[in-house]
C-alpha cells in the first residue's frame, strides 16, 4: 500500500504583503470614486424634496388667491393695543406679526392647526390665549409654551438646510419675495420706503404689514415675477462671525451704506466668508413671525451672496432696510417659485445690473434680471435666466 505523509502536503498560498497593500489601495480608490457619487445622489434627492415643497406652496398661494382674490401678506394679523407694561408676555394679540406661512396653513393640509390658532387655545400651563394667538415671536418663557408656535412643519424645511436647533420655535428654510426694495426709512420721489409700513411702496409681492397684492397688479407677468425662494440659516445668534461663517447664513448689521449703495455689502466678505463687522442670524428661526429678516428676501444681490441691514439692533429682526439675499446648500444657486406656480433653479451668477445704484420706486429695476424678477410692475422686459 502506498502511504502519504501529511506533513509533505503543500500549504495553500497566502497573500503577500504587497498583494494585500494593492487590494487595500484598489478599495480606497473605489471608495474615493464612489463617495462623491453617493453624496451627489443624496443632494439630488434633497434638492428634489426642496423643489417639491416649493411646488406645494405654489399651489397653496394660488388657491389662497382664488379664495381671497389677493395673495396673503408677508405679515399681518390682529393689532393688539397692549403694551409691554400691561402685556409683558405679549399674549393679548399677535401684534400684526403673523407670517405668510400662518395664512397658508389651511392650504397646505394644516387646517386643524390653523383652526387652533384662530380659536386662540392655551399654553402648555393652561393660560388662555385670545383668538389669533399670542405674539408670533412669543417664546413661552413666562407662562408656558404655545404649541402652534413650536410646531415644526416638514414642508417648510429643506432637507439640505443644516439648521442648528436653537430656541423653542419651529424653523423654516423658505422665504417670501420683497422684490428689489431696500427700504431704510427714506423718501424717494416723495414716497416713504420701508419694510415695515403698510403704506410702503414695496415692489415685491410680499411687502409691508397687512399689504396684499392681487394678480391683476402683476403687470410684468406672473411667470417672470418671483414669489418665494430659499435661505439657509445657522440658527439665531449675534456677534462676531464664527470661524468659517458662510455669508449665506447670517446678516451684517449696522451697515448704513447698504441703503444708498447695496453693492457695498459685497465688501464684507472674502472667499464666501464674513471678514469684518458683527453679524446676526435671524432668518428661519421663527416660521410664524412675519418680520422681514425672518421670512423675507430681496432681489438685489445675487443668490448665495451676503446680507446687510442698516440697524444697530442685534437682538431682534426689526431692521427696516437693507438687503436680504436668498441662499441654499444646493451647488450653484437656489430654487425659486414664481407667481404662476412654476419652479426654476436660478444661478448665483444671475445678472444683477448695477448694485451700486440706490433703489427706485417706479420703473425699471437697476438690478438687472434679478431685480426685474422681484418687481411685479417695473415694466422691464422679461429677460432670460
Amino acid at each position: 500500500m502506498l502511504s502519504h505523509n501529511v506533513n509533505n502536503r503543500r500549504a495553500p498560498a497566502a497573500f503577500t504583503l504587497v498583494e494585500l497593500l494593492v487590494v487595500i489601495a484598489i478599495i480606497g480608490v473605489l471608495v474615493a470614486l464612489l463617495l462623491p457619487a453617493v453624496q451627489m445622489a443624496r443632494e439630488s434627492a434633497r434638492r428634489t424634496q426642496c423643489s417639491n415643497n416649493l411646488k406645494q406652496f405654489g399651489v397653496a398661494l394660488l388657491n389662497y388667491h382664488d379664495s381671497h382674490k389677493v395673495f396673503p401678506p408677508r405679515r399681518g394679523g390682529s393689532n393688539g393695543t397692549g403694551t409691554v407694561a400691561n402685556d409683558p408676555s405679549r399674549m393679548m394679540a399677535n401684534y400684526d406679526r403673523l407670517s405668510t406661512f400662518v395664512f397658508l396653513l389651511p392650504y397646505i393640509e394644516q387646517k386643524p392647526l390653523a383652526d387652533y390658532i384662530a380659536s386662540g387655545g392655551e399654553t402648555s400651563t393652561g393660560t388662555k390665549i385670545p383668538a389669533g394667538g399670542p405674539a408670533a415671536w412669543y417664546s413661552g418663557s413666562a407662562v408656558g409654551l404655545y404649541e402652534p408656535w413650536k410646531t415644526q412643519l416638514k414642508i417648510i424645511k429643506c432637507p439640505s438646510d443644516r439648521i442648528i436647533p436653537r430656541g423653542n420655535h419651529g424653523k423654516n428654510s423658505y422665504a417670501f419675495s420683497m422684490g428689489d426694495t431696500i427700504g431704510g426709512q427714506v423718501d424717494i420721489n416723495g414716497q416713504r420706503v420701508d419694510w415695515g409700513s403698510n403704506t410702503a411702496p414695496t415692489r415685491g409681492i410680499f411687502g409691508g404689514s397687512q399689504r396684499c397684492i392681487g394678480i391683476q397688479f402683476l403687470t410684468d407677468g406672473q411667470s417672470v415675477t418671483i414669489a418665494m425662494s430659499e435661505k439657509t440659516t445657522n440658527g439665531w445668534f449675534s456677534g462676531r462671525p464664527a470661524a468659517g461663517e458662510e455669508v449665506k447664513t447670517a446678516t451684517v448689521h449696522n451697515f448704513p451704506s447698504v441703503i444708498s449703495n447695496p453693492g457695498s455689502c459685497l465688501g464684507t466678505v472674502q472667499n464666501g466668508r464674513y471678514m469684518t463687522g458683527s453679524v446676526k442670524s435671524m432668518f428661519g428661526n421663527i416660521w410664524t413671525d412675519g418680520q422681514a429678516e425672518v421670512v423675507g428676501f430681496t432681489t438685489v444681490l445675487a443668490p448665495n451672496g451676503p446680507s446687510c441691514n442698516n440697524d444697530a439692533n442685534t437682538a431682534s429682526a426689526d431692521a427696516r432696510g437693507g438687503v436680504i439675499t436668498p441662499g441654499s446648500n444646493h451647488p450653484g444657486g437656489v430654487n425659486a417659485l414664481f407667481a404662476d406656480g412654476s419652479l426654476k433653479f436660478l444661478s448665483q451668477n444671475i445678472d444683477t445690473g448695477n448694485t451700486s445704484l440706490p433703489q427706485v420706486v417706479n420703473g425699471n429695476s437697476p438690478y438687472g434680471v434679478w431685480g426685474a424678477m422681484g418687481s411685479y410692475n417695473g415694466k422691464e422686459p422679461p429677460g432670460t435666466f
